[in-house]
C-alpha cells in the first residue's frame, strides 16, 4: 500500500496538485477528511459530532485539528480503505498530522512539502473569496517549515504539472 501527504500552508498548492495528480494518474485520490462545521465542502466528507465521538470512542482517530470554526478529522478506516483502492493523497497542515499518520497506517508514505511566500498565498487566498483571509494568514503564519521532506516544492515558481510529474515520479520509484 502506499499513499503520498502533501504539507504545507494554507494556499501552498495541495489541492491543485492534487487534481494535476489525478490528471496523471486516475488512482491519485485526494483522502477526503470528515469535517464538521461550516465552510467549504469540496474535498471533504462533511460528517456530525456524534460519529465523530464514535470514532474517537473506538481509537479510530489517527488525526484532529480544529481550524476556521470547524473540527477535521482522518479517521483510520476510511484511510486504510483508500490506500486498500488507489494512491491516497493525504492534505496535512501540521508536522505532528504526518508523524501521527506515518505511525498509525502500514503503508509506504511519500512526504511531499508544497510551499509558497506568503505574499504569493495571500494573493492566492484573497482570489480564492472564501472571506476569511486574516484566519488562513494566521494558520500560514503557524504552519512549521519542513526540513526532512521527501521531495519540498516552491509552488510559486514550479507549474502544477510539472510538481504532480515530479510527485508521480518519486512515487513510482519507492
Amino acid at each position: 500500500m502506499q499513499g503520498i501527504i502533501l504539507y504545507g500552508p494554507p494556499a501552498a498548492g495541495k489541492d491543485t496538485v492534487t487534481h494535476a495528480l489525478s490528471s496523471i494518474d486516475e488512482r491519485y485520490k485526494i483522502f477526503k477528511r470528515l469535517k464538521v462545521g461550516p465552510g467549504r465542502i469540496d474535498g471533504y466528507r462533511i460528517s456530525t459530532s456524534q460519529h465523530v465521538e464514535r470514532l474517537r470512542s473506538s481509537g479510530d482517530i489517527i488525526w484532529e485539528n480544529r481550524r476556521y470554526e470547524s473540527l477535521y478529522v482522518i479517521d483510520r478506516p476510511s484511510l486504510e480503505s483508500d490506500l486498500s483502492r488507489h494512491f491516497p493523497v493525504v492534505h496535512a497542515g501540521q508536522l505532528e498530522a504526518i508523524k501521527a499518520i506515518v505511525d498509525s497506517v502500514d503503508a509506504d508514505w511519500l512526504i511531499v512539502y508544497l510551499w509558497c511566500s506568503r505574499r504569493v498565498a495571500e494573493r492566492r487566498i484573497i482570489e480564492r473569496g472564501t472571506g476569511d483571509v486574516e484566519a488562513r494568514l494566521q494558520a500560514w503564519d503557524e504552519t512549521a517549515p519542513m526540513v526532512d521532506a521527501d521531495l519540498s516544492i516552491d509552488t510559486a515558481v514550479m507549474q502544477p504539472s510539472e510538481a504532480a510529474a515530479l510527485i508521480d515520479r518519486a512515487a513510482r520509484s519507492m
